[in-house]
């Protein structure tokens, strides 16, 4: 019986989704400006990407920037922006010489223009490789992401291309902004909070959910080892029973 439970349980994840939370509250506990936290972050990212390539994960998505975060404070927002742009351009070969794709999503209309172009050179240099695939959510929004993939699809119908009752759910889903990426798996949040916060909401229908206490500059190595060990003790039902589940195991 120990067998089949065992065969049964998730063991690592396609692809994980992360709500990077906490990096204000990290500065504040220290008495220093909301930018330092940020800042710290990124030898967050650093570490948990380190721990997805090694474990084989293969798509790591890190909510960077909702379509919320322009109501920051101005400041913040441009510190940001500046922290954004200096880091894919510092990363960018790094990336490239690990075999790590770059990709993001999200409306980057209100980017500043030399900041898309930022984008678009590191995502080129990066295109070939295959070992993983970073994916980075800047000015995303889960509601957003329907809301485009609904209006690719009304052109369509528009121009007789398609019919609304050939608009499915998985047709929809090919629309989304990762639409021909495995859908999450997993998805950590960190920073105490319980919530998703507008992100990826139509991909996270049946994802496995971990919330952290920690704030996002402390989420290293072992943090993210313990996150997957977790997912890896967990059974996926996707609405069945666990004894159906362990009975497909054993076909």
């Amino acid at each position: 019986m120990e067998k089949t439970k065992q065969a049964v349980l998730s063991s690592v994840p396609r692809h994980v989704a992360i709500i990077m939370d906490g990096n204000n509250r990290w500065a504040k506990k220290r008495f220093m400006p909301g930018v330092a936290g940020h800042k710290a972050g990124v030898d967050a990212v650093r570490a948990v990407i380190e721990v997805c390539a090694e474990a084989k994960v293969e798509v790591l998505t890190l909510f960077a920037f909702s379509s919320e975060n322009w109501q920051r404070p101005a400041a913040e927002v441009s510190a940001l922006m500046d922290l954004f742009f200096k880091a894919l351009r510092r990363e960018a070969r790094r990336l490239n010489d690990n075999n790590i794709s770059l990709r993001i999503i999200g409306d980057r209309s209100r980017f500043h223009p030399e900041l898309q172009a930022a984008m678009r050179e590191v995502e080129v240099l990066t295109a070939g490789s295959n070992r993983f695939i970073l994916q980075i959510a800047a000015n995303y929004g889960g509601q957003w992401d329907i809301a485009q993939a609904a209006q690719r699809l009304a052109r369509e119908v528009q121009a007789g291309h398609l019919r609304p009752e050939d608009i499915t759910p998985e047709l929809l889903q090919t629309c989304l902004a990762t639409g021909d990426l495995p859908l999450p798996d997993l998805c950590i949040r960190t920073g105490g909070e319980h919530r998703i916060s507008n992100f990826l909401l139509w991909q996270l229908a049946y994802a496995e959910l971990y919330f952290s206490d920690l704030f996002w500059p402390d989420f290293k190595h072992d943090a993210m080892r313990t996150a997957l060990a977790d997912y890896a003790s967990r059974q996926r039902r996707f609405g069945k029973t666990s004894e159906q589940v362990e009975a497909g195991a054993r076909a």
